[in-house]
């Protein structure tokens, strides 16, 4: 739009706009410093004088926010969508409410609680993030370059956050909190210290966001909420979009974001929920240790980050034969492993099944609603959970599972069997497994979850075209078919450079580790590396005792497990565009 000088209206309009954009950004420089001023509320120790002076920092940007809210849509700025217009109204009438009662003008007995105004900074500064100009271009970033820089970026900041004086009770040394927010952000589980007694209330809930962060991915928090207060987003970002949640169509991309993020809190709050009502009272000092226990333990099984507040994980006494609580907790887990694709294309053949069987309305007929994909996902991960258990509860009868009674067997045969594919929860000494039940192990926690989900490994979907390929060529096949369906070159191409690249890198991880701690057993070492790679956070007990150089080793090694190997090579060689060209082929000898 072109301003024309000749008129007083339009140069009004433009000034308007000016003092509004201008109000925008102080509003969010200011809830950006209030939020690194919370942390430094939270994490260090400091005078009641001091405390004062934070205080008035805090109302004054609240007073900021309000403004730059009301010069939204006082100074001709474009309007966001309906739902947006309700939020804001809400929360300007929330931010006017806690200014009255702060100055003394209306007392508010509710609002007397100081968590009320670190949440309405934090909303603040959710706000003005969102509606921020931050469009990526493919030409400047990739897909696979974002997505490692916004896991990286979160993991420093989550680093930062765990070496404050107050979110440990006895400190803790740089690469032991980088360790520990690489496993949290990277949904590992894998630690060096006790998370329930090393890390204060604040040190704890800061890992719990950077779970949920690691989890779902920081990239779909801020693009649904960017598109959510702005209402548009430019073609490119959408094009990006498209690839990281793995969208049919252009036009699908936030509604998706939108139904990750719906999904995900719904199942959290729902696993919150049992395993709230699971647990024993008198276990715990308080009810809020009892809520905290199980939203951070919902959030950690969905995730499949196998963070656990309790020393020995559900192995502990008091939790050991808790079984109620060790099923919600599987499934939690197992739900989150199966991937947001496969779970939405469950959701769209329910719907099918209610319009056109229950309702009897016609509808328009959508062959193979049920893709190959979720076919694959969901034989392969019932395959794998069935003989997981089988297995493990004839190897572990009279070992870990001697303890058990009649259906506590299989349910500890069971979680055994589906928290090595990347869920990283024990209900059994991991350690006093036997050694047939650590080879099925080891073989679980390489496969992992599935593609699109919160778990890591090479993921089910590239070990079953592994599998079927082998066959396939076995039978003279020229090429891959399953279900009636021909699996293009491409992914077998891709499934099988996945697998190639996971041994890799843990070969490298295991070569290293041996090297720098040669002390520790093979065995041992590689378990490790398997469940770093894999992001499982099972351990043989050694994680806490490996020397400096080998908690870098993990660290990486979780880094590259998370982001997957084929990725990382994705991001930083040249993507070819097309080849206009075709040499002769020439068969070479394998057997």
């Amino acid at each position: 739009m072109k301003f024309k000088p000749g008129k007083a209206m339009n140069g009004e309009d433009f000034s308007s706009k000016k003092a509004g954009k201008y109000i925008n950004l102080a509003s969010f420089w200011l809830s950006l410093l209030a939020v690194f001023i919370i942390f430094y509320d939270f994490g260090v120790n400091h005078p009641a004088s001091t405390q004062r002076v934070l205080d008035w920092i805090y109302l004054g940007v609240c007073t900021v926010g309000a403004l730059s809210l009301a010069s939204k849509y006082a100074f001709g700025q474009p309007l966001p969508r309906p739902v947006a217009q309700f939020f804001d109204a809400l929360f300007f009438l929330f931010l006017t409410l806690l200014l009255v009662h702060t100055s003394g003008l209306l007392n508010i007995s509710f609002l007397d609680d100081s968590s009320w105004i670190y949440l309405a900074v934090f909303l603040i500064f959710i706000r003005e993030f969102s509606i921020l100009e931050l469009d990526v271009y493919y030409a400047h970033l990739n897909p696979g370059q974002l997505l490692i820089a916004s896991f990286i970026a979160i993991i420093l900041i989550g680093t930062s956050l765990l070496v404050l004086p107050g979110a440990t009770h006895a400190g803790i040394s740089f690469v032991d909190a980088l360790f520990t927010s690489t496993s949290a952000v990277c949904v590992t589980g894998l630690i060096v210290v006790d998370t329930g007694s090393y890390f204060t209330l604040f040190g704890q809930t800061v890992i719990l966001f950077l779970i949920q962060a690691g989890g779902i991915g920081i990239m779909t928090f801020t693009s649904y909420f960017s598109y959510f207060f702005r209402g548009s987003s430019s073609y490119e970002s959408q094009l990006l979009l498209k690839d990281l949640t793995y969208s049919e169509k252009l036009g699908d991309v936030f509604n998706t974001l939108k139904k990750i993020i719906l999904l995900t809190f719904l199942i959290e709050a729902a696993g919150a929920l049992l395993i709230f009502f699971s647990l024993d009272a008198g276990t715990f000092g308080s009810t809020f240790e009892r809520i905290f226990f199980s939203v951070f333990h919902s959030v950690s099984g969905f995730c499949n980050a196998g963070f656990s507040t309790l020393p020995n994980s559900l192995y502990e006494s008091g939790f050991r034969f808790n079984y109620s609580l060790h099923m919600t907790v599987a499934i939690l887990f197992i739900i989150g492993g199966i991937g947001f694709p496969i779970a939405f294309n469950f959701f769209k053949y329910i719907r099918h099944v209610i319009v056109r069987r229950v309702f009897r309305k016609e509808a328009y007929y959508v062959p193979w609603i049920i893709n190959i994909n979720s076919r694959l996902v969901l034989i392969t991960t019932a395959l794998l959970l069935f003989s997981g258990t089988v297995l493990f509860f004839i190897f572990e009868y009279n070992n870990t599972l001697a303890e058990h009674r009649g259906v506590g067997k299989l349910v500890t045969a069971f979680f055994g069997a589906a928290t090595p594919r990347t869920a990283g929860f024990n209900s059994v000494d991991t350690s006093a497994l036997n050694l047939s039940t650590l080879l099925v192990v080891f073989l679980l926690m390489w496969i992992g979850a599935s593609p699109g989900s919160t778990g890591g490994g090479i993921k089910t979907t590239a070990f079953a075209i592994g599998t079927l390929n082998f066959f396939s060529i076995a039978k003279g096949k020229d090429r891959l078919e399953v279900f009636r369906r021909e699996v293009s070159n491409s992914s077998v191409s891709r499934a099988f450079a996945t697998i190639s690249l996971s041994l890799v890198a843990i070969g490298f991880s295991v070569f290293f580790i041996a090297v720098f701690d040669p002390e520790k057993e093979l065995l041992s070492i590689a378990f490790e590396s398997f469940s770093a790679y894999s992001t499982v956070g099972l351990s043989l007990g050694i994680t806490g005792n490996l020397s400096a150089p080998s908690k870098w080793i993990i660290i990486l090694t979780m880094f590259a497990g998370r982001m997957s190997m084929l990725t990382i090579l994705a991001a930083f060689l040249r993507n070819v565009k097309t080849l206009k060209y075709r040499y002769p082929s020439e068969d070479i000898l394998i057997n």
